[in-house]
């Protein structure tokens, strides 16, 4: 996988995102889906490594911020920096969330809520699909 600056923005024509991420992906990654709860590949994973986004790979968390939060989804306490993600005011369901988004390719990862543990008291909550594993890292 290509490791590329952060902070260097990747921008495509949709219909390139939708050809490189296929259908599922690109439904999760560029539409603001979500992959249905306790289904996603990654949401059992507990090797040490590096969560990076599925669309562009862009180190977003690591393994040391993950944790069981039991929403069926993998869940973070933090991004591994916080300038690798963007938060985005979300009133698209009728009740305000707060939407995470990869900073480099602009990809909907996820939604962050308030109820993580201890220090961070945040819980990023992201689709498998959104998310490449990359071990040892």
């Amino acid at each position: 996988m290509e490791h590329r600056d952060p902070s260097s923005k990747v921008v495509k024509p949709e219909e390139q995102w939708r050809s490189e991420l296929g259908e599922e992906r690109y439904r999760v990654l560029r539409q603001a889906g979500t992959e249905r709860p306790f289904t996603g590949a990654l949401l059992g994973v507990d090797a040490e490594g590096t969560y990076r986004c599925g669309a562009c790979g862009a180190a977003l968390f690591s393994s040391d911020a993950k944790f069981e939060s039991h929403c069926g989804w993998p869940s973070f306490t933090h991004p591994e920096e916080q300038r690798n993600v963007r938060l985005v005011d979300d009133d698209s369901v009728g009740v305000h969330r707060i939407e995470v988004r990869c900073e480099r390719c602009d990809s909907h990862l996820g939604h962050v809520f308030d109820d993580g543990p201890e220090p961070h008291n945040t819980r990023y909550c992201i689709n498998s699909l959104a998310l490449n594993f990359t071990p040892g890292e």
